[in-house]
């Protein structure tokens, strides 16, 4: 007995057609299940043209109308053949895409893989409710082309669907891939609210000039200078030799700590507080001092490099208030 031929359900669903499948993790190779062609609007007048020609040339039994007619035809077939080669074995792969903040666009950046094929011309990309981008990728080359598409909320976001398609070589037939990747956007909350740190305690105060406390004296070397730094610890004989402007740096220095507390904050809403510590974690990463921050169920100890900023920025993004 012959065996039974069984087709799998999801390749019913319509939905595949305009949302793709998925999602898929990168690079993905478009083969031929992944590819569909339908005739433009052009295509579809074109056919009709082609069925009135050839009612005239049975009416008028002309041999020259029925050679024009199917020379025509043959076009169509042509056309399709061309049209869904255009896109057959691409290789579509998402690079590394940038963390931004919530209301800024992100950069999606595609690198479309051509080696071992033909040329491929009119390739068009687009992201739902974007304007489309249009690119051509050589012979045994790659070429990569940025899609973006806005922000409205912090978090960890899916990748939307990205349409790939082509209309080449006549115009008559559209062959496109809906493909969904399975890269993830971070969203840091918006910065806003007050630039100033809050630096609320006399003793933090004291222990930045110096102070009297054991150790402050000791001389640990030189960083680049900021506004508002004291006058005696400039490095003028470095300045005298048209050097940059550097401040020396003493032992207490090194000791400082800021936390970035959500408790400290007024009573709002919860991305309004979130947006306040985002804003203070990007001008606190511009001193040299540590800084840590508190966030109820999460404790960042203090640090001062970029890890530490991503880390802070990562754990705002990805916040779930249960209370305020």
């Amino acid at each position: 007995m012959a065996p039974k031929l069984t087709i799998p359900l999801e390749r019913l669903n319509l939905n595949r057609f305009f949302e793709g499948e998925g999602p898929f993790d990168s690079p993905l190779t478009l083969t031929q299940r992944r590819i569909f062609i339908l005739p433009t609007r052009q295509g579809l007048f074109f056919g009709l043209l082609l069925v009135v020609m050839l009612l005239g040339a049975i009416n008028y039994d002309n041999s020259m109308s029925y050679l024009l007619t199917f020379l025509l035809a043959s076009l169509i077939v042509v056309s399709i053949l061309h049209t869904f080669r255009n896109l057959l074995h691409l290789r579509i792969s998402v690079a590394v895409i940038a963390p931004v903040f919530s209301g800024e666009n992100v950069t999606v950046p595609i690198i479309l893989d051509n080696t071992g094929y033909p040329s491929r011309f009119a390739i068009r990309l687009e992201l739902p409710k974007q304007a489309p981008r249009s690119c051509d990728v050589a012979n045994n080359n790659w070429t990569n082309i940025d899609l973006s598409f806005p922000t409205k909320s912090r978090g960890k976001q899916s990748l939307p669907r990205i349409t790939i398609s082509t209309v080449f070589p006549l115009g008559l037939f559209r062959a496109w891939s809906p493909i969904r990747f399975s890269n993830n956007v971070m969203v840091y909350p918006a910065p806003l609210g007050e630039t100033r740190l809050p630096y609320h305690s006399q003793q933090y105060q004291q222990r930045l000039d110096g102070g009297s406390q054991k150790g402050a004296d000791d001389f640990t070397g030189f960083r680049n200078y900021h506004s508002g730094d004291s006058l005696r610890h400039i490095n003028w004989k470095a300045y005298a030799r048209q050097q940059e402007l550097h401040t020396k740096q003493f032992g207490s220095n090194n000791n400082l700590e800021l936390w970035l507390d959500w408790r400290t904050l007024p009573e709002t809403n919860t991305e309004t507080k979130l947006s306040q510590l985002c804003k203070w974690v990007i001008e606190a990463d511009k001193t040299d001092v540590d800084y840590g921050l508190w966030l109820p169920n999460t404790v960042i100890k203090p640090g001062d490099d970029a890890a530490h900023k991503q880390h802070c920025l990562e754990a705002l993004a990805l916040f779930a208030n249960t209370s305020q």
